[in-house]
């Protein structure tokens, strides 16, 4: 009688990553471009598509440095077409020697390849409705949180994708929510590996990362946003031109710093009206209201981001966030 597997994880023995490479012969950056850590988002993979027909067709050539191209980092989600296999490959993004579930596996085999590379752009889009807008790290710091010294870089990398709006302060305000749900006690470091992702990686590695929300899921024009920020993206580190008639960002973006997280609590927990992402809300404007009658009122003039009327309770609801005084830089060419 054949021996049953006591492996979980035996139906999917046979996933593999596809990891495109393209090597210059002329030293240069390394750029890692991710499409797919959610199933559900497929607008990285459609736009990494496009840069591969590129390539095939010779109408794309790097001139310096290494291009690395993941279509699809999350293979069991995508098949079932869902944010997550097991979890969500975007948080606790750590190597480990015994990995106890799918993400973990595949965290095993990208974390390598993202690690040797300089720059990483990963490629997502969200459920609600909303303009595309780029997420970059913290500013240059020696705290323990998540210490930086290439936020310059970074920022550059953020405006120069050429998003209307760029986000900052998801790890704090990621820590931020923890010490709320303890009733204020620090959080753990446990915890906040939790929220680490492909991004806090490359910055623990040496390196520096954009995420770049392209739109909503379903926003025909969103793999549109996903292949202009590629090319634009090769052009600003020196990899290859820019294809006629795209031309290079020249708007400043508004910067954005998220201020608070509110998690939904109970399943009639709902929202006053459907909410987009970036959507503007004045000091008191109620936004939701949690199952007992409580209302949920902004605290001060803001936004609204990736508000989530499917999230589950105990998950994130929706995030608040305030302008910001941060200065990315000019855009490179712009007077």
């Amino acid at each position: 009688m054949a021996r049953m597997s006591s492996d979980p994880f035996a139906g999917v023995a046979t996933d593999s990553l596809r990891i495109h490479t393209f090597a210059s012969l002329q030293p240069g950056p390394r750029l890692l471009v991710v499409g797919g850590v959610h199933g559900d988002e497929t607008c990285g993979t459609a736009g990494i598509a496009r840069i591969l027909a590129e390539f095939d067709a010779g109408t794309l050539q790097l001139q310096r440095g290494e291009l690395t191209l993941v279509p699809v980092a999350n293979p069991l989600a995508r098949r079932r077409l869902q944010r997550e296999g097991e979890r969500n490959l975007n948080r606790l993004f750590r190597p480990t020697e015994a990995p106890a579930d799918y993400e973990a596996r595949i965290t095993n085999r990208l974390a390598p390849v993202i690690a040797r590379h300089e720059v990483l752009l990963d490629l997502h889009s969200f459920q609600s409705e909303g303009e595309a807008f780029a997420m970059i790290g913290p500013r240059d710091n020696t705290g323990t949180l998540e210490p930086f010294a290439r936020s310059y870089e970074e920022g550059q990398l953020a405006l120069h994708i050429g998003t209307p709006i760029v986000v900052e302060g998801w790890l704090d305000i990621y820590a931020a929510g923890l010490a709320q749900r303890a009733g204020g006690a620090p959080a753990e470091e446990a915890a906040l590996d939790f929220g680490r992702g492909t991004n806090e990686y490359i910055r623990s590695c040496g390196g520096y990362g954009v995420t770049l929300e392209c739109g909503q899921h379903q926003d025909p024009e969103a793999p549109e946003v996903a292949w202009r920020a590629i090319r634009r993206t090769l052009a600003l580190l020196g990899m290859a031109p820019l294809p006629a008639g795209l031309p290079a960002a020249s708007a400043e973006p508004r910067l954005l710093r998220l201020a608070s997280v509110t998690d939904r609590l109970h399943e009639e927990d709902s929202f006053v009206r459907d909410w987009a992402t970036f959507d503007e809300v004045q000091r008191g404007e109620p936004i939701g209201m949690r199952h007992d009658g409580t209302l949920l009122s902004a605290p001060e003039d803001g936004f609204i981001v990736f508000p989530n009327a499917l999230a589950l309770p105990g998950a994130e609801w929706f995030y608040f966030a305030r302008p910001s005084e941060r200065v990315l830089g000019p855009v490179a060419g712009k007077a």
